[in-house]
């Protein structure tokens, strides 16, 4: 398993559209991807478990994936990240 942190940065925090986006990235992979944030967990292939986390700016979030294409599930959403401009 691997699991990375990001500090949300973006004012407006994950709300619809980079949650789409995050949940696209990893739809195609193997691997178990899950987000934690706020103390809760969730299936990050799962849009409406992304949208329930509630994420706002200067919330921490951690990313872990889990099964055979695991490393490239958390770059590809370290890339959404990025061209989102949501965190670092």
């Amino acid at each position: 398993m691997i699991q990375k942190s990001f500090e949300i940065t973006s004012e407006s925090g994950i709300h619809a559209r980079p949650a789409t986006s995050l949940v696209n990235a990893v739809n195609s992979f193997t691997a178990d991807v899950n987000l934690e944030a706020n103390g809760r967990k969730v299936n990050l292939k799962s849009i409406m478990g992304v949208m329930s986390l509630g994420i706002s700016k200067g919330t921490t979030i951690v990313v872990s994936a889990e099964g055979s294409d695991e490393k490239d599930a958390i770059e590809a959403v370290e890339r959404v990240i990025i061209a989102e401009q949501l965190g670092a």
